[in-house]
C-alpha cells in the first residue's frame, strides 16, 4: 500500500513538474524566430525545386517530380512518418488553339493572341457572332435577356469601371457557368492586366470538363474589341485541341504527433500544383514551400504541441481543389473528419500582418491575442492587421463547407507580382525571400499557438449551423454555381 502510495506521489511530482517546465509560448516564438531567420530553407529549396523541375502541373510528369522532391525533402528533415495520399481523378491537360475575330460577312479574320482556359472541351471549333456581356455577372444577362443564346459571350475577368457601386464580382469560373446556362456556345474573357498578358486558370465550377470553350484574351485587345461592338458586330472563330485522361496524383503528407490530445488534428496545407505557362513561383511556391520550412522548423525544434499537425501539399487544387477534396471525402467515409479541428491554408502568402479569422467572430480575440505576442517579436513587418472573412476557391474551401474553421495569413506581397497571376510571367524572378521567411516566421508561431490552445478559436459547424454560417458570408450562390451547395431549399 505504501509503495503505491508512493509511486502515486511520484508521478504526480513528475507531472507537476513538466506542466511548470513548459515553456511559455513567448519563450517558444522567441525560439522559432531565431530557428527561421538563421536556417530557413524556403527560398533556397523554391529556386531549386522550379529550376530543375519548372512547373507543377497535377497529372503530367513535372507534378509528380514536384512530389518526389516535398516527399524527400520532408524526409531529408526529419520526418519518418511521410506519406504519400493518393487519387485518381479526370483532369485536363492544354493543346492547341486559334482564336480569330472578324466582320459577320466571314470575308477576314484577325488572330489574336489567347490561351485556352483549363477544362475547355477535349475538341472545339466554332465560328459565332460575339456580344458583349460586360462583367458577365447575372444582372448583365437579366439586362439582356436571351441575348447570347447560339453566340460567344464576351466578359471582362474584373469588374469593369462605371459598374454599379457595389457589384460583386464572380470567378472566372462561375462566369463561365453563368454564360453556358444563359445559352452561349462559346466565352472570351478579358483580362485586367496591363501589358497583353495572358491568363490561364480553371472555367469548370467542378473540375470535369465544361460543354463550351473557354479562352482568354490580353486587356488591350479586349477593351479595344468591346469599343468595336458599341458600332460593329463581329464575330469570332475558336478552334482549340486539349486533352482530358484519368490520371494519378499524390498528395504529401507529414504528422507531428499531438503531445497531449493526438487525436485532435490541426493542418496547415499549401498546393503544390501549379498551371503550366510558367513555374508557379508565387502561386503556389510561396506558399506551398512556406509549409514545408514550417514542417522544418517544427521538427528542428522538436516542438510537440497538444494536437497533431499534418503539414500536407495538396495536389490538383489548380484543377478544382482536387487533392483536398479527395482527402475531405476519405475523412468523411472513414469517419476521421471529426478529429479536423481547424484548417491553415497557405495559398499566395508572403509576409503577413496579421491573420484572417476565416469569417468566425468568436475567433478574433484569439488571433489578436496571439498577434500581440507576434507583433512583440517583430513589429515591424507583423502589425496584427487581422481580419475576418470567408471566401473560397482554395483549399479551405473543402474543409469550410463541413464546417471546419480555418485561419490564413494576411499578406503583404508586392503588388507588381499579381499581374503574372496565372500566367507565363510567374517565375522565380518574382519571389522575395524576406517575404517568404517572415510568412514561415509567422505562420510558425500562429500554428504552434492553434496547435498548443487549451481551447480552439471555433469549433466545427453543425450541418445547419455550416449552412446558415455560408448564407450569411454570401457564399450560397457561388457554391450553387460551383454544385457544392448541399442543401436542398
Amino acid at each position: 500500500m505504501k509503495k503505491s502510495l508512493l509511486l502515486l506521489a511520484l508521478c504526480a511530482l513528475v507531472f507537476v513538474n513538466c506542466t511548470q517546465n513548459k515553456e511559455s509560448l513567448e519563450t517558444t516564438f522567441k525560439r522559432i524566430d531565431q530557428e527561421v531567420l538563421s536556417n530557413s530553407k524556403a527560398y533556397a529549396t523554391l529556386g531549386e525545386a522550379t529550376s530543375t523541375i519548372g512547373h507543377r502541373l497535377t497529372g503530367s510528369e513535372n507534378g509528380a517530380k514536384a512530389e518526389e522532391y516535398a516527399y524527400n525533402l520532408l524526409k531529408s528533415y526529419g520526418f519518418d512518418n511521410v506519406k504519400y495520399a493518393p487519387f485518381e481523378v479526370e483532369t485536363w491537360m492544354r493543346g492547341d488553339i486559334e482564336l480569330e475575330i472578324g466582320g459577320l460577312n466571314k470575308r477576314s479574320y484577325e488572330t489574336y493572341s489567347a490561351v485556352s482556359l483549363a477544362h475547355s472541351p477535349v475538341a472545339a471549333d466554332i465560328d459565332l457572332e460575339i456580344v458583349d456581356m460586360g462583367n458577365g455577372l447575372e444582372a448583365d444577362y437579366e439586362a439582356k435577356p436571351g441575348a447570347v443564346e447560339g453566340k460567344i459571350a464576351l466578359v471582362y475577368i474584373g469588374v469593369l469601371p462605371g459598374s454599379p457601386e457595389g457589384t460583386s464580382n464572380l470567378h472566372r469560373s462561375e462566369k463561365t457557368s453563368l454564360a453556358t446556362k444563359n445559352g452561349a456556345k462559346g466565352i472570351i474573357i478579358i483580362n485586367q492586366v496591363d501589358g497583353g498578358v495572358l491568363l490561364t486558370g480553371t472555367a469548370s465550377v467542378t473540375g470535369g470538363l465544361i460543354d463550351i470553350p473557354a479562352v482568354c484574351i490580353g486587356k488591350e485587345d479586349g477593351i479595344a474589341l468591346k469599343e468595336t461592338l458599341v458600332k460593329t458586330r463581329k464575330r469570332a472563330k475558336i478552334k482549340m485541341s486539349n486533352t482530358s485522361d484519368q490520371i494519378k496524383a499524390r498528395n504529401v503528407i507529414a504528422t507531428i504527433k499531438g503531445s497531449e490530445l493526438p487525436d485532435e488534428k490541426v493542418i496547415v496545407g499549401g498546393h503544390l500544383d501549379s498551371w503550366d505557362l510558367a513555374e508557379g513561383a508565387i502561386d503556389n511556391g510561396i506558399g506551398s514551400f512556406a509549409v514545408l520550412d514550417m514542417a522544418r522548423t517544427f521538427k528542428a525544434l522538436n516542438l510537440k504541441p497538444k494536437r497533431t499537425i499534418e503539414f500536407i501539399m495538396f495536389m490538383g487544387e489548380e484543377q478544382g481543389l482536387l487533392g483536398s477534396r479527395a482527402y475531405v471525402k476519405k475523412a468523411l467515409e472513414d469517419g476521421s473528419i471529426d478529429q479536423v479541428k481547424y484548417v491553415m491554408n497557405q495559398d499566395m502568402s508572403g509576409n503577413p500582418r496579421g491573420f484572417n479569422a476565416g469569417g468566425r467572430q468568436e475567433a478574433e480575440s484569439f488571433f489578436n491575442e496571439v498577434g500581440i505576442k507576434i507583433k512583440a517579436i517583430d513589429s515591424t513587418f507583423f502589425t496584427n492587421a487581422n481580419s475576418n472573412g470567408a471566401g473560397l476557391h482554395s483549399d479551405h474551401q473543402s474543409f469550410m463547407i463541413h464546417g471546419i474553421p480555418y485561419t490564413s495569413p494576411n499578406s503583404n506581397l508586392d503588388r507588381s507580382i499579381y499581374g503574372c497571376y496565372h500566367s507565363d510571367c510567374d517565375d522565380f524572378n518574382l519571389v522575395n525571400e524576406e517575404h517568404i521567411r517572415n510568412n514561415v516566421r509567422f505562420s510558425s508561431m500562429m500554428l504552434y499557438a492553434l496547435a498548443d490552445a487549451q481551447e480552439l478559436p471555433a469549433k466545427r459547424l453543425s450541418d445547419a449551423e455550416t449552412k446558415a454560417f455560408l448564407e450569411g458570408n454570401g457564399l450560397k450562390l457561388k457554391l450553387q454555381i460551383g454544385g457544392d451547395w448541399r442543401w436542398e431549399d
